[in-house]
């Protein structure tokens, strides 16, 4: 591709990851992923049958379409989540991680501290680690210091769809970023996801956004419209902003003038 997303030298063909969480069903979960053009879906370990034993979410992602992305979802320490990034390679999963660790059970903010502390621990064991961490340009640089193959920074709290709260603060994080940066979670309708490309991101990750939207499919492929319009645009260039108003047809050469 003439622009690829490229993570620890696996490419994806979308800027768009989804979930798989709060759907009104499998089925309209299955037809959302396709209707997206997703090809990473993140699912979290603690909240699946990976044993397979009993019908799953999992059986109804095409994983010869979409990579797994584990997760460490309503984990609230380092050693927890360590735990079940291991849980989740061992299943069969992926040595993959998208890695959480919660700080506070209202905000749903990351522990950065032990964010770091998990993320050095699994780099050495080999995982590819993606940590959701807060939109602090020094924790990213940390992140990536601890080994982290991304860093996913938040556009505004999980699941609260104000889109991004501090624009400025994601464009310094992709600006001085040496590993792909992924805005994840506060999207909430399309204009959003454009907003966070056209700041430079590599790519977006949202679940509720899709998943609670009255026609999540529809919504879908709202987003992967989105995506890919923001990021066309940021590879464009934009014009400068300015204050006062400049004539779209040039004066100079006027009959008269």
């Amino acid at each position: 591709m003439a622009d690829p997303f490229v993570i620890a030298g696996r490419e994806f063909r979308s800027r768009l990851i989804v979930g798989t969480g709060k759907y009104p069903s499998h089925q309209v979960m299955r037809a959302a992923h396709e209707a997206s053009g997703a090809d990473m879906a993140t699912v979290a370990v603690r909240r699946v049958d990976i044993t397979r034993k009993t019908e799953s979410l999992l059986d109804y992602i095409d994983t010869a379409q979409i990579f797994l992305l584990p997760n460490t979802a309503a984990c609230y320490t380092a050693d927890d989540a360590i735990r079940t990034a291991r849980l989740g390679r061992e299943a069969g999963m992926s040595h993959w991680v998208k890695l959480e660790v919660i700080g506070d059970e209202r905000t749903l903010y990351p522990d950065t501290a032990a964010l770091v502390e998990a993320t050095r621990v699994l780099a050495r064991e080999g995982f590819v680690v993606l940590p959701y961490t807060n939109d602090d340009p020094v924790v990213c640089r940390r992140l990536e210091d601890a080994g982290a193959a991304a860093v996913m920074p938040l556009g505004a709290p999980i699941g609260s769809g104000l889109g991004i709260q501090n624009p400025n603060n994601i464009a310094i994080i992709r600006e001085f970023s040496r590993v792909p940066v992924i805005v994840d979670a506060g999207v909430g309708t399309a204009s959003d996801a454009a907003m966070a490309m056209e700041l430079g991101v590599d790519a977006v990750l949202m679940n509720t956004a899709i998943a609670g939207a009255t026609d999540p499919v529809a919504m879908a492929r709202a987003m992967k419209l989105a995506v890919e319009a923001g990021r066309l645009a940021y590879l464009a260039g934009r014009i400068p902003k300015r204050r006062y108003a400049t004539a779209s047809s040039p004066l100079d050469g006027v009959i008269g003038r």
